[in-house]
């Protein structure tokens, strides 16, 4: 029997996207061939060069075509260009993310053989970041957003975390963990001092680590975490943070393997309401853009995650 074509939204993205984006089509389409299933893309402009065509770095027609394809392909977006977000200078990934209620930020840190470790011992450990609550909660809002300024030289950010999205983090953290030789989850929290925030999120993952006897289940304070990753990564199997402690923590832990410019990321709906959407954590890298030194290792990887 053959295999259905997978239908793929290709979205490049800014500065070295288009050229990562393209050395990763090349490979994938030889692999398909040779391995007998069949890639549609879907082409499309995002970011930089959407605004410039479109007066949006994203449209409803991109967010469409997202729903409607297998998965998204997603380049590095990033741009010093992009005008205030009432102007159309939205975060692409961000829309994506709350539209197709990716919630699951998938982010593997691992040590690999041709890469000179920093630290000096070996890592292999995957960090499950909420995507959706915390401080970068709305935070494509042209107004009414998570982050404001309250009087005149005063700004507050407000940090929202439920019971809900918590549960939902955790659950996906303890059933990837269920796939992984350790069987090991660690909440990475800063309880001690936001009680309210990170105890609700706590609460939440106890309760999970109570439905997964056969794993095994720790906590550690963020600051902690960070110092562990560096000193002591084979301490960490699982990792499940809230969103802007994931977001740090899984900067560092790539960049303990040697760099953040080889590790990919998957924005997952585990329960495949929509579409999942991959792309590298690395950035756009405008000074190197079209020179032709770009490494599309993690965009390499990135479809792998997606394959998988």
């Amino acid at each position: 029997m053959t295999a259905r074509a997978l239908t793929l939204l290709s979205l490049c993205g800014d500065g070295i996207g288009p050229e990562i984006m393209q050395a990763t089509k090349t490979v994938l389409n030889a692999l398909s061939h040779s391995r007998g299933f069949q890639i549609d893309w879907v082409d499309m402009e995002i970011g930089f060069s959407a605004l410039k065509a479109n007066g949006s770095t994203i449209s409803d027609t991109v967010i469409t075509a997202a729903k409607e394809t297998d998965g998204v392909l997603l380049g590095p977006v990033s741009h010093n260009a992009y005008p205030p977000i009432s102007e159309g200078g939205l975060n692409p990934s961000g829309v994506l993310r709350r539209e197709l209620q990716l919630y699951a930020n998938i982010r593997p840190a691992l040590s690999l053989q041709a890469l000179p470790n920093p630290i000096s011992r070996p890592i292999d450990l995957v960090i499950y970041r909420e995507n959706l609550e915390g401080f970068y909660a709305d935070r494509n809002m042209a107004s009414g957003g998570s982050e404001f300024m309250a009087v005149d030289g005063v700004a507050l950010s407000m940090r929202k975390i439920t019971a809900q999205g918590s549960e939902r983090i955790a659950r996906a953290a303890f059933e990837g963990a269920m796939q992984r030789p350790a069987k090991q989850v660690t909440a990475v929290h800063k309880a001690n001092v936001m009680r309210l925030t990170d105890g609700l999120f706590l609460q939440e993952v106890r309760k999970q680590a109570a439905q997964y006897p056969e794993v095994t289940y720790n906590e550690v304070l963020v600051d902690s975490a960070a110092a562990l990753l560096v000193r002591d990564p084979k301490r960490f199997d699982v990792i499940v943070t809230t969103n802007m402690f994931g977001d740090i923590l899984s900067d560092l832990g790539p960049a303990c393997t040697g760099t953040i410019g080889v590790a990919p990321s998957g924005n997952i709906n585990p329960e495949r309401l929509f579409p999942s959407l991959f792309e590298p954590v690395h950035g756009s890298a405008p000074d190197i853009a079209g020179k032709g030194l770009a490494n599309p290792l993690a965009q390499f990887l990135s479809f792998a995650m997606m394959l998988r």
